[in-house]
């Protein structure tokens, strides 16, 4: 058994972690992961009050008595976001352990602290690991660049930004962007990370409620069919190579390009009824990771979760043996 800060603390059996994804981590998906032993987050935006989040907390909690947590992801939006709800929904149900995301989480801390909520930020650079830390936060989050969704604007791989963020902080930090298996996790352990997140690789899985068709192409994939979007617009995202993203890129070239000339392009809206619900690989902009050049199977997440366990021990022990001799 591979035991670290992040088991200790959040009292889960692997350090294996399944942030939360935008329409890919609801109710059953997350009760899945934490019964097969790693931490996985239900995202408050996912629900449309703050009863409906609570509804499924519940749900998760009629399927599980394993710990998990819920995602609030801080970003701007044209429609208001219900996130003093959403907070009051979480530390009334009693959950432990929520993930922030995007902004800062200075106005939600207070709260959080006081009702003993333990608090993972996730973060695209040192400097801003260093400030979430300061805030108080419990643990970080790392992105490096190989992640899906947002990377920053830096573009530091994992390998740099894992270590330099470790080397800047006492409290501990999870590896995201990348991790797919056994061998991430004892890769990311090296390096100083006393655990993984692994987004894209839970996507994969037949407990994700996603068509069949998403899963079958994050299989199918290479580590090099994902793209780069908004770059011009400093607010990078990582997504599928498909028609849609790559009209996306072209039209923004033109670097006078603003949002208003992709919005209906790139709507979350259109992206998760189309692709995640559909099944149409083509009919919107759809998230993953470079990471889904490392999968090759979509398994249940038991197996899964015991899969790169196993793997992750039989690196250790051949690690050690090679020392040995």
């Amino acid at each position: 058994m591979i035991k670290t800060r992040i088991t200790e603390m959040f009292g889960v059996e692997t350090p294996l972690v399944m942030g939360g994804m935008t329409g890919v981590s609801y109710a059953p998906l997350v009760a899945a992961v934490a019964e097969a032993g790693a931490l996985g987050f239900l995202v408050a935006h996912l629900y449309p009050t703050a009863e409906a989040l609570m509804e499924a907390i519940q749900q998760i909690r009629d399927k599980t008595d394993k710990p998990f947590g819920v995602n609030l992801t801080i970003l701007p939006s044209l429609n208001p976001i219900p996130y003093d709800e959403y907070r009051r929904a979480i530390i009334e149900s009693g959950v432990k352990i929520v993930e922030t995301a995007g902004r800062n989480p200075v106005a939600h801390m207070p709260d959080f602290k006081e009702a003993g909520v333990k608090v993972i930020h996730k973060c695209t650079s040192v400097r801003h690991a260093v400030t979430a830390a300061a805030l108080g936060v419990d643990v970080i989050s790392i992105d490096g660049f190989e992640c899906a969704g947002h990377p920053g604007e830096d573009d530091i791989g994992l390998v740099v930004l894992l270590p330099a963020t470790v080397d800047k902080l006492d409290i501990p930090v999870i590896a995201s962007g990348g991790m797919a298996d056994g061998r991430s996790l004892v890769a990311a352990l090296a390096l100083g990370a006393e655990g993984v997140n692994m987004g894209t690789r839970f996507m994969a899985t037949r407990e994700a409620e996603i068509h069949e068709n998403v899963k079958k192409k994050i299989v199918e994939n290479t580590e090099r069919d994902t793209i780069l979007t908004n770059r011009t617009l400093q607010n990078t995202a990582r997504v599928a190579r498909n028609a849609v993203s790559k009209e996306v890129v072209e039209i923004q070239r033109d670097p006078t390009k603003t949002i208003e000339d992709v919005r209906h392009l790139v709507a979350g809206i259109r992206g998760r009824t189309n692709v995640m619900q559909a099944g149409d690989m083509d009919g919107g902009i759809w998230t993953v990771g470079q990471s889904q050049g490392l999968i090759h199977d979509i398994p249940t997440c038991a197996e899964l979760v015991r899969n790169i366990m196993a793997q992750a021990e039989d690196v250790l022990a051949y690690n050690a043996a090679r020392r040995v001799a």
